[in-house]
């Protein structure tokens, strides 16, 4: 049976996240420095454990202002200690409450910027063994950062984004792009499915290009992004693919 991973970035102060958990297999949790919280994450992490959705952690610049979405060009020193100290404490309120992350996926513009940018890419990956090369690293599908994973000894998990639009070379056109973002469910559906099923997706430029995809991102921040991973879920499902993590979570401590 083939399955997938249906992953959501969460514990960002946004109220649908215990919904959520009931469509996800995977919860990327904020560790602190674009949103969130020390309250807002263990509240998360219970509604996480309580559905026994797998845990990440997602990193991020510094940057609560522009909610880790501006790039920044910091040396490989600063990289790690942002990474460290996001991680440690991320790990800390899980041990408080019993329980150990699976993976980490870089948030915002550290994902991107690492998505093409070799150096960054491998120093997020050492980074990420150095703390425990036990953990897997999420990054977008054929992306530098996941090269860098691989090259570092980690597992990877290779994501695809149901509502983004693709550029040729495999990334994803720039959110200050008018048609960055698919607004219609059926064309975000179909896309999903057909990285799925097909391995494919079909960029801007009407070129296909093949995508190995384990994880898909589901945004839900709103109502409306509820609804539509529902439907994605649901889609998936009738059509015979099983939803769950690419790497069951390590056992609780």
């Amino acid at each position: 049976m083939t399955t997938i991973d249906l992953n959501a970035d969460v514990a960002e102060g946004f109220e649908f996240d215990e919904a959520l958990m009931h469509i996800i297999s995977s919860a990327n949790i904020c560790a602190g420095l674009h949103a969130g919280g020390a309250v807002c994450m263990a509240q998360t992490l219970a509604f996480a454990r309580d559905n026994g959705v797998s845990i990440g952690m997602h990193p991020s610049y510094d940057d609560r202002t522009n909610f880790g979405r501006t790039n920044h060009n910091l040396s490989a020193d600063d990289v790690r200690s942002l990474l460290f100290y996001q991680l440690g404490a991320t790990v800390a309120v899980c041990q408080n409450m019993g329980l150990t992350p699976s993976y980490v996926k870089p948030h915002g513009a550290l994902y991107n910027q690492a998505s093409t940018d070799p150096t960054l890419a491998k120093t997020i990956a050492q980074a990420v063994y150095d703390f425990d090369p036990s953990l897997a690293l999420m990054g977008l599908s054929g992306s530098q950062l996941i090269h860098a994973g691989k090259q570092a000894g980690l597992k990877v998990i290779c994501e695809a984004f149901a509502d983004r639009r693709y550029n040729a070379d495999g990334t994803l056109v720039s959110r200050t792009v008018p048609n960055a973002l698919i607004e219609d469910d059926n064309e975000a559906i179909n896309q999903v499915v057909r990285m799925v099923q097909d391995g494919q997706v079909v960029a801007v430029d009407g070129l296909v290009i093949n995508v190995q995809v384990d994880s898909i991102c589901l945004h839900g921040d709103g109502k409306h992004a509820l609804d539509f991973a529902q439907k994605i879920k649901q889609t998936l499902l009738e059509k015979g693919i099983g939803i769950a993590p690419k790497y069951n979570p390590k056992p609780s401590i």
